[in-house]
């Protein structure tokens, strides 16, 4: 399903001509180094010889074009550069967090800026180049930019709770890409997660951005859920409206996991979501929520993939996109039920608000049903703020900016319930204020 005024063609021809020499000039900027993971780097750099940039004559990519992405010359970022203050991460802080909080410059752990004090012993946090490799690279699926991400493998986070443990405190990733003036940079964010038998945490990824330069994050995190396991994982992209972002969540659970997701974007100029998640054993539950909040000329692509291949699982899924001026909004969704997967239940639903008449929205939810005793459902919608409302709350006095801004709040209110941030429902009004 479709919606938009006027259509506009999409142009394809730049990203594949300019995509190979993109990747190899980021290649060239990848240090040669030996450790645990240099057979996984290895291996990736031989996918992205099959793999390129791609273009909207690609399904999955039909409605997003990469041309102004790869029309950058982006230097790859290192570690310790630049420099950051404490201070200076106070507006991107959240108080719920205080002493339970790891932040990341440009990929890269920095535990001076860091405050983990506040975190039991049970949930171990190390930096992912003192780390084993274990089973990385085998939850996420393999892409042109997965695979770019693990060629520069070499710091990020592991995050393992241990059994039978349950944590209070929201750990807070600050994933913050930072551009100098007249630069382009790259940054590569890596999390791997693991919770073991009959664990919970709370988990805010939190993507921000800073400087007056091109900043773009390609980030991918991994995420084991053994029997038991409860996780509920919050990400706000929030980036500066210069930004490039695209990022994968890849989720494996086990028997009895439950996964909850809340995705918040409103950053970057151009921004992607690659959501996977494969349910591998029986009685699994995901729910799974999103708000994508797009004006000016924004671009932001969700594209989620989840997989019933065992009994009793349940899923329900709902994405809402609130898209004004002439931003574009594009979501899909797919749910495969195996054959194995009798007794799924599984619901999926993407609602979108245009609030203007060159706002664009492209949804395509999808079901793939093999097995023969389950309950899914699917469906879309498309439309806009209803006249009679806006004429409601005018005769009750309330001036037409805030009528519009109070209807749009409450279209999204419901995606933020449950996240466990104070200060977001005049964060997420904000974002939606006149002008």
């Amino acid at each position: 399903m479709s919606a938009a005024v006027p259509k506009s063609s999409v142009r394809d021809g730049g990203a594949e001509r300019f995509g190979r020499s993109f990747l190899e000039h980021i290649l060239r900027q990848i240090p040669e180094v030996e450790d645990p993971h240099t057979p996984l780097r290895q291996q990736a750099r031989a996918q992205l010889a099959e793999l390129g940039i791609p273009t909207p004559r690609e399904e999955d990519w039909k409605y997003s074009d990469l041309s102004p992405l790869v029309a950058h010359t982006f230097r790859l970022a290192g570690p310790g550069e630049p420099g950051l203050e404490v201070a200076a991460l106070e507006p991107w802080l959240w108080p719920e967090s205080r002493y339970s909080y790891a932040v990341f410059v440009n990929g890269y752990f920095a535990p001076h800026l860091s405050n983990l004090s506040g975190l039991p012993s049970a949930l171990r946090i190390t930096p992912l180049s003192q780390s084993a490799p274990g089973w990385l690279q085998t939850i996420a699926k393999v892409d042109v930019f997965s695979a770019l991400n693990t060629a520069h493998l070499g710091d990020g986070i592991q995050i393992e709770l241990l059994p039978q443990q349950e944590v209070l405190p929201p750990l807070h990733l600050l994933w913050i890409t930072l551009a100098p003036e007249g630069e382009a940079v790259l940054a590569q964010p890596r999390c791997l997660v693991t919770l073991q038998a009959n664990t919970a945490l709370t988990l805010i990824e939190d993507h921000v951005s800073g400087g007056a330069g091109i900043p773009f994050g390609n980030a991918v995190t991994e995420i084991a859920l053994a029997e038991g396991a409860r996780l509920h994982h919050v990400i706000f992209q929030r980036q500066g409206s210069q930004a490039f972002h695209i990022n994968q969540t890849a989720v494996r659970q086990g028997r009895h996991s439950h996964y909850r997701l809340q995705v918040l974007q409103w950053g970057s100029q151009f921004s992607r979501h690659n959501l996977e998640i494969a349910q591998v054993e029986p009685q699994a539950h995901t729910h799974l929520q999103g708000l994508t909040l797009l004006k000016g000329s924004q671009h932001s692509d969700t594209h989620s993939r989840l997989r019933h291949q065992a009994p009793q699982g349940s899923s329900r899924q709902l994405h809402k996109c609130i898209v004004d001026e002439t931003a574009r909004a594009v979501f899909s969704g797919r749910i495969l039920v195996s054959r194995e997967a009798q007794l799924t239940d599984a619901a999926q639903t993407n609602r979108n608000l245009l609030l203007s008449p060159k706002a664009r929205v492209d949804t395509r939810p999808q079901l793939e049903i093999f097995a023969d005793n389950v309950k899914c459902t699917h469906g879309a919608t498309v439309g806009q703020l209803e006249a009679e409302e806006i004429f409601y709350l005018q005769s009750r006095g309330i001036p037409l900016a805030q009528a519009r801004q109070l209807l749009t709040y409450a279209f999204a209110a419901e995606i933020l319930e449950g996240i466990p941030v104070a200060q977001l429902p005049s964060l997420v009004a904000q974002q939606l204020g006149p002008g």
